[in-house]
Formats: structure tokens, C-alpha cells, sequence
């Protein structure tokens, strides 16, 4: 009989912790590893590397994005910086679009992904987080018709002169392509 209560005890607990995690808001997550508070909905702290962010037959409305990673000074470049991306997939309300990368020797970031979904109201955009020496940053990168901007808590965090802060965009051949600094 005691073997009973304690699997039945076993299965309330599992069930009121399941319960609990349920109720955790996405727009509040909080970063499994450092206890910081995820500003931006569909963050996963266990996003695979990779940098090829593409749906296995994307052949449409490609978008590009590289840059370089820079301390908070904005001065120096930061090398062995993780980059992790994440946004809306192409018609769909999930965040399955995710990756993450290191920054290399010179401090630079890449990767390609396709043509994000957006939320009603809003402008499509890639979430960021950028991790380096102990401290994390998150921004989101807005993507219009006009090409990529950035928003006013972006421009007042970041202390890059304006010519490295502003997203430069191209578009050619149905390929978008961004070139966008972050600090840490």
C-alpha cells in the first residue's frame, strides 16, 4: 500500500509542476542558464548551432544578415562572442526559425535565414542575443519594405558611431541582405 501512495504522491507533484510551468508567460521567459529576464517571445537557450536558418526548400524572399560584434564601448571588437537568432517562421505563428553562431577572429557574425512572419500591428523582425565574458544583450532587428531598422532602445543602448549602428540593406536578386553591428 505505501508503494501506491508514494507513485500517486509522485504523479501530483509531476502534474502541479507541469501545471506550473504552463502558466510561466512567454514574454517573461527566463533564460534557463543565467536567471535574465528573456524580453522577447520564442527564445530557446538550447538553440543548435547552425547558420543556415532556411526551411529545406526555401527558394523565396532570402534575407541575409551579418555584422560584427563590439564591447559596450564600441570600440573594440569581440571575438568568441555567441550569437543566437530566432523569429517567426514564413506563415506560421511558431518560432521555428533558430540558430546560433560564434563570432569569429575579426569579430564578425553571419547567417541566412528566409523572410520572417510578423505578429498583427507589427513589423516582421529577428530577435538577437549576444553573449561574451559573462553578460548577455537582446535586441531585435526590424524588417521593412524599406529594408532593416533598428528601435529606440536599440539606438540608445548600442554606442557605435552612427555609420556602424545603422543597418545597411541591399536587396538584389530577391535576396535581402542586412549588415547589422550589436554591442555587448
Amino acid at each position: 500500500m505505501k508503494e501506491n501512495s508514494s507513485r500517486r504522491l509522485f504523479l501530483r507533484n509531476t502534474a502541479l509542476a507541469t501545471t506550473g510551468i504552463a502558466f510561466i508567460s512567454s514574454t517573461q521567459t527566463v533564460s534557463a542558464l543565467t536567471n535574465v529576464q528573456v524580453p522577447y517571445s520564442g527564445y530557446n537557450p538550447y538553440i543548435e548551432e547552425k547558420t543556415d536558418l532556411r526551411s529545406f526548400l526555401a527558394t523565396e524572399k532570402i534575407v541575409e544578415v551579418k555584422g560584427k560584434i563590439y564591447d559596450t564601448s564600441g570600440e573594440n571588437i569581440l571575438t568568441n562572442a555567441t550569437v543566437e537568432v530566432w523569429h517567426l517562421s514564413p506563415n506560421s505563428t511558431k518560432y521555428r526559425h533558430r540558430g546560433k553562431t560564434i563570432t569569429n577572429s575579426n569579430g564578425e557574425y553571419n547567417f541566412i535565414t528566409e523572410m520572417p512572419n510578423r505578429e498583427e500591428g507589427k513589423m516582421p523582425r529577428i530577435f538577437f542575443k549576444v553573449s561574451s565574458a559573462g553578460q548577455e544583450y537582446f535586441t531585435e532587428l526590424l524588417l521593412g519594405i524599406t529594408g532593416a531598422h533598428i528601435t529606440a532602445k536599440h539606438w540608445e543602448e548600442n554606442k557605435l558611431p552612427q555609420r556602424k549602428l545603422f543597418p545597411k540593406t541591399t536587396i538584389q536578386s530577391g535576396k535581402t541582405s542586412i549588415y547589422f553591428n550589436l554591442t555587448n
